[in-house]
């Protein structure tokens, strides 16, 4: 009985494609997820808390800021803008052959920059190593970057299939690179152990951008066409490019605050970081990226037809969501150390190491019913081009991390950086969320 109630009240909460759209590509990430997570217990075992795993995640801050900060930005306001382009009935090929140029030629442009100033960038990041730790960081780094150029392509590729509801095609471009890394740690002892993680990254890159080609080419999407910037909806796109670009670089810049002040910490203390971070990150994946390929679409559409109906839908889906994902977390945090130590304590990793990623893991679940929410809120706020807000509110979210890092680090150490993320992202949630009912109340105003 409760079950059935709990059912109806999804149901009319989305609607029936909506829900379907959503639980299917959950279900695809789901199963990639475990996948993935295979894949980290196999690195564990492979490299414990070791300075391999500390210099890979380093080489990989700069080409993943790309990807996640300029590249995902584009991607994300070119989902709405494409969908204004298709309502009006105009060109859609010429659209999309704009937006990959331009994406492409920052890709390269970004790669060759990254090849001409990263050893000035990473004597000033992280200073006072050997120079061995440099080399290692610098030889994974130089495999990782050209994973930008495929990334960049992908995008626009996997927007595509979104904007046309092919969300589970998209979603499954996603399982090359924890299968390379899979393949390439079980037969580490063939290679290079040190550069197994950067050639996994580029490969699953590679194999990501040729499945969606095919993809795209087989379903007719006609991602060909004339090169034109002075469109009328790529001039609004390039228009709204700055404040998404801001708000995301914002964004991510606290994870590279992150990383940063826990790589003045012992050794392994960034590694027990991002392990600390694989359960949260597992959780919120599933519906992350569910929610991101099917809500943004949802959204644009939505906004178009009917703004008041689609904000009252909005906040409606958000108080279940809010309080479903309060319960996983609730749930998480009380199985970290079981959870722990069945997926990582082995070999290299042990129980002391358990310890410590327990505790971080534990800080870092509290922070998902916002996270979650926040993508949420994001996707919408991008879906009506309301992005400028977004850039204030992830500037000072930095600016506010930056001290409380600096402060919490002092008394707890590498706790003290888990504790100022899940603080960052309550508060930054909770202003969106309040910027929301503004402008849903100026809507009422104007349209009653």
């Amino acid at each position: 009985m409760i079950l059935n109630n709990i059912l109806d009240k999804i149901k009319r909460l989305f609607s029936k494609s909506l829900l379907r759209n959503i639980l299917v590509v959950s279900g695809i990430t789901f199963a990639i997820s475990l996948l993935g997570f295979y894949k980290e217990t196999i690195i564990a075992a492979e490299f414990g808390l070791s300075v391999e795993l500390d210099t890979f995640f380093i080489a990989l801050i700069i080409p993943g800021l790309i990807n996640s900060v300029f590249i995902g930005s584009y991607k994300t306001i070119f989902i709405p803008n494409y969908i204004l382009n298709l309502k009006e009935n105009k060109d859609s090929s010429s659209f999309i052959a704009t937006s990959l140029t331009i994406t492409l030629v920052f890709s390269i442009l970004s790669v060759i920059i990254i090849t001409l100033f990263y050893s000035s960038y990473l004597n000033y990041m992280f200073p006072g190593k050997d120079e061995s730790y440099y080399n290692l960081i610098k030889s994974q780094l130089y495999i990782i970057s050209p994973s930008i150029l495929f990334w960049g392509y992908s995008s626009i590729l996997g927007a595509l299939l979104n904007a046309h509801e092919e969300y589970k095609l998209s979603t499954i471009a996603n399982i090359f690179t924890p299968i390379f890394i899979i393949v390439l740690v079980l037969l580490s002892k063939f290679f290079n152990r040190a550069n197994i993680l950067a050639w996994g990254t580029l490969l699953g890159a590679i194999s990501s951008a040729v499945f969606l080609t095919i993809i795209v080419f087989f379903k007719r999407l006609k991602p060909l066409g004339k090169v034109y910037f002075k469109e009328k909806n790529i001039i609004l796109l390039i228009k709204q490019l700055p404040a998404k670009i801001s708000s995301s670089l914002f964004t991510a810049f606290i994870e590279v605050v992150d990383q940063f002040f826990a790589a003045q910490l012992i050794i392994g203390s960034l590694a027990a970081l991002n392990y600390g971070l694989k359960i949260p990150a597992f959780a919120t994946s599933i519906l992350v990226i569910a929610l991101n390929n099917v809500l943004l679409p949802y959204f644009s559409k939505a906004a178009l037809d009917n703004r008041g109906l689609a904000f009252k839908n909005l906040f409606k889906n958000l108080n279940f969501v809010f309080f479903f994902t309060l319960i996983v977390a609730f749930t998480g945090i009380l199985c970290s150390d079981f959870i722990v130590e069945l997926l990582f304590q082995r070999n290299n990793f042990t129980k002391e190491d358990s310890y410590v990623v327990s505790n971080i893991q534990q800080i870092f679940l509290a922070y998902l019913p916002f996270k979650i929410c926040g993508m949420i809120m994001v996707n919408f706020s991008t879906s009506i081009n309301k992005n400028n807000i977004l850039a204030y509110i992830a500037f000072l979210s930095v600016v506010i991390n930056v001290i409380l890092d600096y402060i919490l680090i002092r008394f707890y150490g590498i706790f003290g950086i888990a504790f100022c993320t899940t603080i960052i992202t309550a508060l930054r949630a909770t202003t969106i969320y309040l910027y929301l009912r503004y402008l849903q109340r100026q809507n009422s105003v104007i349209t009653g």
